[in-house]
């Protein structure tokens, strides 16, 4: 079953708390489809399913903050051999090579590291913990934890939430045009099967010329 038709069957509190707890677990450093989640919720919020946008936007940053600043200081209390340990329990998303990346993300941009790698599937993943690994100061890590938690979060459900509206009503749109020129394709057929009828049975009864000579 797909995640969307999943979340269509539970209770809009349901929904709430689920992202809440799928982003959250992401951020903290558990490789989980954070974004999908979100995407096909705000998509059953544009649908008028009961889902409320604000609220799941809030709920999405919510679990986004909370869940990267649990993984900040599970990194910064597990330091190295954390990132040792998930590496070895989750080889495909923290085998050296993205630690690496992700490091000299850090090392780079700092405080940016932080706010973009929220839009970022594999820094997603790592920027809680790495900042705590690295120990960046949390003040630092917090401001942008929650700028690219509210801009990503409530960004994403906003998007997505209006691009379903539209795409809703030009749906709409286009089914009405796509029955009304259904009908006149139709009309216009049924009118030219008449009249070519109507010619062969005209030629039919026309009498046939007598030869010369006879």
């Amino acid at each position: 079953m797909h995640v969307q038709e999943w979340l269509d069957t539970v209770p809009a509190v349901a929904v709430y708390a689920v992202v809440a707890l799928v982003i959250g677990l992401e951020s903290l450093g558990i490789p989980l489809p954070g974004e999908i989640v979100l995407v096909s919720a705000a998509l059953l919020s544009s649908q008028n399913t009961g889902v409320d946008p604000v609220i799941l936007g809030t709920c999405a940053t919510a679990g986004a903050v909370v869940g990267d600043s649990i993984g900040y200081a599970i990194g910064r209390k597990g330091g190295r051999p954390l990132l040792a340990w998930l590496g070895a329990k989750f080889p495909k998303h923290f085998h050296e090579g993205h630690v690496a990346t992700a490091e000299r993300s850090f090392e780079k941009w700092g405080m940016w590291a932080v706010f973009f790698g929220r839009f970022v599937a594999l820094l997603r993943i790592f920027a809680g913990p790495l900042a705590g690994v690295l120990h960046m100061p949390y003040w630092k890590f917090l401001i942008a934890n929650v700028l690219g938690g509210i801009v990503w979060a409530g960004g994403t459900t906003a998007v997505i939430y209006y691009v379903g509206i539209v795409a809703e009503g030009w749906l709409k749109r286009f089914s009405w045009l796509g029955l009304a020129v259904a009908v006149l394709i139709g009309a216009g057929s049924l009118l030219m099967l008449k009249r070519r009828a109507k010619k062969a049975e005209s030629q039919r009864r026309e009498p046939e010329p007598v030869a010369a000579g006879d």
